[in-house]
């Protein structure tokens, strides 16, 4: 697949690389995950995903070789991420596209 579409999400939490192990460790079950403490890539039938962990941010990148799923793509990061962010009132990162447009 030749990713030509690109969505950025962020979260501004300090358990960021909590949850982005968690979610490399959930998505280990189904996909391919290559992790550590502060970044991962994981591969989904949709497309890929690059998460980023700093002290204060889990920033994430969507990309896949259809605008469609994009969507998709970030529905499955947000709906997943809920789960283990319940405590912090989590529904969806904030996305821009790689053309800095609000994405949802």
């Amino acid at each position: 697949m030749q990713p030509a579409f690109r969505d950025e999400g962020h979260f501004d939490t300090t358990q960021a690389s909590r949850y982005l192990q968690q979610l490399s460790k959930h998505f280990a079950h189904k996909a391919e995950v290559r992790f550590g403490p502060a970044s991962a890539e994981i591969a989904l039938p949709p497309g890929n995903v690059a998460l980023t962990a700093t002290d204060d941010v889990l920033r994430v990148v969507v990309t896949t070789d259809d605008p469609e799923k994009l969507d998709r793509m970030r529905g499955i990061v947000d709906s997943h991420l809920a789960r283990f962010a319940f405590r912090e009132a989590f529904s969806a990162m904030a996305w821009a596209t790689e053309t800095g447009g609000a994405a949802s």
